[in-house]
């Protein structure tokens, strides 16, 4: 099967869900660089709006997912949507493709142009003759999700804010990973228009509330003005929020509209699935975008990304004191100086005690997943990397990656922070060119640290598995450090 749009994030999404089911799957997209990879998925770098190249790239394919849309685009989407709607269309048609599903959007009546642009791509993809499974959803609650990242920006960095009317027009969300069970199960469906949905019927303001709720944060206070009219309050979410703006406001004026299930039976009787609610749909998100980080930390990009703020530095090292690098990330825990900048540790410990965490130093038998290593847990931990998280800063969640890349050249190390509250937003901001500083020393500190061992015993040790000595005992109770 194939899926147009794949560099997306629903399109990234199913493609990890088909592979996972083991499906092998052509993913189409213009950019190389956004398009997923890896075992079961075969790359097919291609402009959907140039139907012969689509074609070409569709050969073969029984099924496709049509999960394009132009928004990103500003100005003039529509139009663009209807161009890649037909030349896709077309496309599909003459490569033999016997059916497409289609994510559109929910809604009746009056809509505003993004959502009268999703309906109008529904019946021009089947107007080839190809057998056409069209999903309409509204809100998805998933961590990459547009509609989702306003949310979180919003509740996490406004204990109070002033909202138009549109917080009170009536929404259906939907959780990310019932979406993706809808997507999957569309395939042995009759073709047809399926509204789908989460259980509740809610809106905007009452998701803030779910949200505040589900990340322990005060109830928001929300003062609604009801001549606050979309193009002002687009204005307002961007300067609160770092969503893309061509998308969000599109979206904002979307929200005037209801968005809501009416046709719920005709779904139910071809879907079997058992939607989650709201607070338990916006838990879900962020549970498995924190489960998604151990793995992705090392090819984080610097900055923000979804709600998390990533900082990264290398330091080169030399080859013969790679072994001794990557064998003394076996050492951590139960003393600052393993970590370097004592001094800054010190004071960033202090502050927290200030402001509630409990904290002490550990060192555990072994550094392997799973360990308690001071505050941190370990999350990974190969040959050539440690990955550390902790959820007991008051700040936020954080993550801590160590890994000696390549053949040895350099050592990288990448922080991230998923910031709760305006308090966690504050202290990543305000203390940004710290971070800075302090990440760089710590990253050298690796490599003085490595050349304290000799390089023929960390060669050894690396090459058998065992940690230096020392590594494998507990470290002496000591008090906790203070500032």
């Amino acid at each position: 099967m194939a899926v147009a749009g794949a560099g997306g994030y629903v399109g990234a999404r199913l493609v990890d869900r088909l592979t996972a089911d083991g499906h092998q799957v052509r993913v189409l997209g213009r950019r190389p660089g956004t398009l997923p990879s890896g075992p079961g998925v075969a790359r097919r770098v291609v402009d959907v709006g140039d139907p012969g190249a689509t074609g070409e790239a569709l050969a073969g394919a029984g099924s496709a997912y049509y999960l394009v849309h132009a928004m990103a685009g500003g100005e003039g989407f529509a139009a663009r949507d209807r161009a890649l709607a037909r030349s896709f269309a077309e496309a599909a048609a003459e490569s033999g493709v016997g059916r497409i599903v289609y994510l559109g959007g929910l809604g009746d009546g009056d809509l505003s142009a993004h959502l009268a642009s999703r309906h109008e791509v529904g019946r021009l993809l089947a107007a080839t003759g190809v057998d056409v499974v069209e999903l309409r959803a509204a809100v998805v609650l998933g961590s990459g999700s547009i509609s989702f990242e306003m949310l979180r920006y919003l509740t996490e960095r406004l204990p109070a804010m002033v909202c138009p009317r549109w917080v009170d027009t009536r929404l259906q969300p939907i959780a990310e990973r019932d979406l993706l069970d809808y997507l999957v199960q569309a395939m042995a469906v009759p073709a047809g228009v399926y509204e789908i949905g989460g259980p509740q019927v809610t809106t905007y303001a009452e998701m803030i509330g779910h949200y505040a709720a589900v990340r322990r944060l005060r109830p928001r206070l929300i003062v609604k003005v009801p001549l606050l009219t979309p193009s002002l309050s687009a204005r307002w979410v961007d300067f609160v929020s770092p969503v893309d703006r061509s998308v969000s406001h599109a979206l904002i004026e979307s929200l005037t509209a209801e968005v809501v299930v009416r046709r719920a039976d005709e779904t139910a009787r071809h879907f079997d699935v058992e939607p989650l609610g709201v607070a338990e749909a916006i838990a879900l998100a962020l549970d498995e975008q924190a489960e998604r980080i151990p793995s992705t930390l090392f090819a984080r990009e610097e900055g923000l990304f979804d709600g998390v703020y990533t900082v990264r530095v290398e330091e080169p090292v030399d080859l013969d004191l790679a072994p001794a690098a990557r064998s003394d990330l076996d050492r951590a825990g139960g003393d600052l100086s393993w970590y370097g900048t004592v001094r800054g540790w010190r004071l960033r410990l202090a502050l927290g005690r200030l402001l509630g965490e409990r904290v002490a130093l550990h060192r555990p038998l072994a550094v392997e997943e799973g360990a308690a290593v001071d505050w941190w847990t370990v999350r990974r931990r190969d040959a050539s990397s440690l990955v550390l998280a902790t959820t007991a800063w008051f700040c936020g969640e954080a993550w801590l990656g160590y890994r000696v890349a390549g053949p040895g050249d350099r050592v990288e190390l990448v922080g991230a922070l998923r910031p709760r509250g305006l308090p966690g937003f504050l202290y990543w901001r305000v203390l940004r060119p710290v971070h800075a500083v302090v990440f760089r020393r710590m990253a050298r500190h690796r490599v003085v640290r490595a050349r304290r061992l000799p390089p023929a015993t960390a060669a050894a040790l690396s090459a058998s598995g065992r940690a230096p000595t020392g590594a494998g005992r507990p470290a002496p109770r000591r008090p906790r450090p203070s500032g």
